[in-house]
């Protein structure tokens, strides 16, 4: 196992987010088949208060989340030094088998615990509580993805291997490699950046049309196709170099850590944009999600569209 500071603190957290999420995952299971709101019996006096303890637990777990996906990601990079042949946290991830599922699961948990959060909220604004058992039941899905993300990050910190030389980024993400984003080299970036606004532009038309569910749809597209373009055609922008697609090095000093901007954006506008469609509401509150959504979205349109502008007008020729 390599053992850093960094990775003991990951591990140490994850260790006391197990016995919460667990005490939390019991708690629930209960709910989830005892609730009964128009019951008076001491049972669902004591499901009541519970609830409002293991929705507690829930928010606190989501709060300290977030800046610990952040110091994950850091920790990455940081032990990417010390793997013969890493250069960033790509590396990192693909040194062992379980990198790529953990990334995806932690994403995964991230847009999950946050819908979590918006139907909690939702769910307290009315007396009788009407979301009580769909919140409950859909965290139990939650918290089984979230102990085996917590499990996996252990194993993959613990296989990996500090002598054995691990492919770079720019191995990983290239148009040979094996890995299944290089498939989308071969389309053309003139489709995908096609593909890629005409997704921003629906989003627009549903918003106007006030199609919630397509609206929601449209965000959750949003994600596959500003990630894919990122690495495809923007980051090399960003680096200014034609050859380099890694979707971590941006996250670096080098680059003015423009990486954790670019995906704060696109988190926050598509998760609000989720939230419209799938979570029922009043009009008011969907008009601000419409908003907060469509203006995340566009600054992280306009960010990325930004770059290849000002690269052409400075050397008057396209990567």
């Amino acid at each position: 196992m390599i053992l850093t500071p960094e990775v003991l603190t990951i591990i140490i957290v994850n260790i006391i987010f197990i016995i919460f999420t667990l005490i939390a995952f019991i708690i629930s299971i209960k709910i989830s088949f005892q609730w009964n709101r128009d019951a008076t019996t001491q049972l669902q006096y004591t499901l009541e208060k519970q609830s409002f303890l293991t929705a507690t637990i829930i928010k606190y777990i989501f709060i300290i989340k977030i800046p610990l996906f952040l110091f994950f990601i850091f920790t990455l990079d940081k032990i990417s030094f010390i793997l013969p042949g890493a250069m960033c946290g790509a590396g990192v991830v693909d040194a062992t088998a379980y990198g790529s599922p953990l990334f995806i699961l932690k994403i995964l948990n991230l847009y999950i615990f946050s819908y979590w959060l918006f139907l909690h909220n939702e769910d307290i604004k009315y007396e009788n509580q009407p979301y009580t058992k769909l919140k409950f039941t859909l965290f139990n899905i939650a918290s089984l993805l979230f102990i085996t993300e917590l499990i996996v990050e252990i194993m993959m910190f613990n296989a990996i291997d500090t002598t054995k030389i691990v492919d770079c980024c720019g191995t990983i993400y290239s148009s040979s490699a094996t890995f299944y984003i290089s498939d989308f080299f071969h389309i053309g970036n003139p489709i995908l950046l096609a593909i890629f606004y005409s997704n921003f532009l629906f989003m627009i038309s549903f918003y106007l049309l006030k199609k919630a569910s397509l609206f929601a749809i449209s965000n959750i597209l949003f994600i596959i196709t500003s990630i894919i373009t990122l690495i495809v055609f923007f980051g090399t922008y960003i680096y200014e170099q034609p050859f380099h697609h890694c979707p971590f090095c941006f996250l670096q000093s080098d680059y003015y850590y423009i990486g954790y901007f670019l995906y704060t954006m696109l988190f926050i506008g598509t998760i609000f944009g989720i939230a419209t469609g799938f979570i029922p509401s009043s009009n008011e509150i969907k008009e601000r999600r419409y908003k907060i959504s469509l203006t995340f979205n566009s600054f992280y349109l306009l960010s990325v569209s930004l770059y290849p502008i000002l690269f052409y007008i400075l050397n008057r020729v396209w990567l």
